[in-house]
């Protein structure tokens, strides 16, 4: 599942006529760039929920044949949180753990580890399995701690969270369709209850959430 269904308040004016994850840096939308990078690593079955200007979303990438992809949608009149949007999507996902990735960030994590990251879930019992980061500029606490391959709460030492897991749906149990409804609560309390797994990416990772930073990584990858 790619999350685009924020109204991108950060990224405004750029975002009052284009969704936040339709934005281009090195002449390609951030969003296409995941479905590119998840149907490289063998994800063709895609879910991608909307609300703000979502149309244009589905218009630009249509069914996913294109891309290689299988994509259908869940539309939000709007938008419902990270955990809503995911449990209202939950009949798109099936029953099986799922991976996720917010379609406002730019990076080179290697999604060909999710078989692994699955697997290591079913093996564990573990409800989520976070990818964390080391912390930018702008989230200098940080978000999560880590153990090993554990997801903690709380740590002396955080790190950011990535925007990037994978999921099992029985973490959204308890959220009804169509309800706001935020992640980092679900993802708190599995890791207090030691049912959180998590890894670190240390390669390249942006959260594209200001011009500023777009427009930087815009030319980064022009100059590349």
């Amino acid at each position: 599942m790619i999350l685009a269904a924020g109204r991108g308040e950060r990224m405004r004016p750029l975002t009052d006529t284009v969704p936040k994850p339709l934005l281009e840096a090195g002449g390609r939308s951030l969003i296409a760039r995941h479905v590119d990078a998840l149907v490289g690593a063998g994800i063709r079955d895609i879910v991608i929920n909307h609300a703000w200007l979502g149309a244009r979303i589905e218009a630009a990438l249509g069914d996913g044949a294109d891309f290689g992809a299988r994509i259908r949608y869940s539309p939000e009149a709007s938008a419902l949180e990270t955990a809503g949007g995911i449990a209202t999507a939950l009949p798109l996902l099936g029953d099986d753990p799922f991976v996720v990735v917010n379609g406002d960030i730019f990076c080179d994590f290697d999604f060909r580890r999710m078989a692994r990251i699955i697997a290591r879930m079913r093996a564990a019992d573990l409800l989520a399995w976070c990818v964390l980061v080391p912390n930018p500029a702008h989230n200098r606490a940080g978000d999560f701690g880590i153990d090993g391959d554990r997801l903690l709460a709380q740590a002396p030492e955080q790190l950011t969270f990535a925007g990037i897991g994978a999921y099992s749906p029985a973490l959204f149990a308890g959220i009804a369709p169509g309800t706001r409804a935020r992640l980092a609560p679900l993802l708190r309390e599995a890791a207090d209850r030691g049912r959180a797994g998590a890894e670190i990416h240390a390669g390249r990772w942006t959260d594209v959430g200001t011009p500023q930073r777009l427009a930087e990584l815009d030319l980064e990858l022009r100059a590349q």
